[in-house]
């Protein structure tokens, strides 16, 4: 992974995690939930089954696990190609993609 993306998921992780902290809802303070973006261990809340909550997510970018990001920003995040060079995109819904075995 190149250091900038790196740099941008650290970026949106610390936006995200900031604005999960003073918001008590999901649309609270213009922010929505993103599918498929959070690191593993990183996710703001649900993470499919067998997971309780906040950083229970097990892979990266799992597509059930969400994190808070500002409202708008969530499908245009970038994020690394999948390993078939699929591109991978946050997504508003949950998705089927990169989850745990």
């Amino acid at each position: 992974m190149s250091n900038t993306i790196l740099k941008s998921l650290a970026i949106a992780g610390s936006v995200a995690a900031a604005l999960s902290a003073t918001s008590g809802t999901a649309s609270a303070g213009g922010s929505e939930k993103c599918y498929g973006v959070a690191l593993a261990g990183q996710n703001d809340c649900k993470a499919g089954p067998g997971t309780t909550c906040a950083g229970t997510s097990t892979v990266d970018y799992q597509g059930n696990a969400f994190s808070m990001v500002p409202a708008g920003t969530c499908t245009g995040i970038k994020l690394p190609d999948m390993a078939d060079g699929t591109p991978r995109h946050g997504s508003l819904e949950e998705l089927t993609r990169d989850l745990p075995a």
